[in-house]
């Protein structure tokens, strides 16, 4: 018979020890990286071609991607339990489940958000696995300070912010790829897919505004929760410097695409400048202090 603890490792470099919960979390985790695999691959139905009628996308299209929203749900939950937990395993999932929510709702709303399937859902399956590797990594611990209230709308917030980026960073890439097609003559089975540079710069800047106005109100609860926590207004740790100048690339970007009509290749790559710094704020610290530090 197995006794309940056996020494394993899951994450590179740490020495962890099996247990029966160990076992459940693996299994979830397996279990959501098997219902997000399938939408990774969705576009390759029918050689790669966009295959609806009038370019929008099934029921099989539908079905699959609700697969991958449940399975990353029914993770976020396992990991969370009754508390809001800290961890990085935690957080790629949160990310993961909130961005997946969002592109089904703007492929509902738009015509040409479903075609960012083929660059979105394998970048989330990456991130998935990742969670996966570092599901065990210790976490830092979560207090009830006072002003927890605003901490929660803080954090929902955030997590929304993230995931509204992640999407037009995505909106980006794409423009990126399908301009370098373009330049090159050379169109291939994932550029046919993905949406046309004019419909790509459309969703681009559209998420790009919803995204500026959500990391404000973002910014502001952070404000609040600070002063009601702990009596300042403005804390200039890692996370809150990174978000900001993620805020003013943004700003900056939007304000010259309103006044010199900056687009294409130029504004995605400024973009992907500011997922990156929103990616260090969030994410990234996280990893820091809980795998790096731990």
């Amino acid at each position: 018979m197995l006794p309940d603890k056996l020494p394993c490792s899951l994450v590179p470099g740490k020495l962890l020890v099996y247990s029966p919960a160990m076992a459940r979390s693996l299994l979830f985790n397996v279990a959501a990286l098997a219902a997000l695999a399938p939408a990774s691959l969705i576009h390759l139905r029918h050689g790669g071609q966009p295959h609806a009628a009038g370019g929008r996308p099934d029921g099989v299209f539908w079905m699959v991607l609700a697969a991958a929203l449940a399975g990353s749900v029914a993770q976020t939950a396992s990991l969370l339990g009754l508390d809001w937990h800290t961890g990085f395993s935690v957080a790629l999932w949160v990310s993961i489940a909130t961005s997946l929510a969002l592109f089904m709702g703007l492929s509902l709303v738009t015509a040409q958000g479903w075609r960012l399937t083929p660059l979105l859902l394998p970048y989330l399956l990456l991130l998935g696995i990742i969670a996966t590797i570092w599901t065990q990594a210790p976490e830092q611990p979560l207090t009830a300070p006072p002003g927890a209230d605003w901490l929660g709308v803080h954090v929902l917030i955030s997590v929304l912010t993230y995931g509204l980026l992640t999407i037009a960073a995505v909106a980006g890439l794409a423009v990126v790829l399908q301009e370098g097609a373009i330049r090159a003559k050379r169109p291939n089975r994932l550029t046919r897919f993905l949406p046309s540079v004019a419909d790509g710069e459309s969703l681009l800047i559209r998420l790009l505004i919803a995204g500026e106005v959500v990391l404000g109100i973002d910014l502001i609860t952070g404000v609040a929760a600070q002063y009601a926590g702990q009596g300042t207004f403005l804390s200039l740790d890692h996370k809150t410097l990174l978000s900001l100048l993620a805020f003013v690339v943004i700003a900056l970007l939007l304000l010259a695409h309103w006044r010199t009509g900056i687009r294409g290749r130029q504004a995605a790559r400024y973009l992907l400048v500011a997922y990156l710094l929103l990616s260090l704020a969030y994410p990234g610290v996280k990893f820091v202090t809980d795998v790096l530090m731990s």
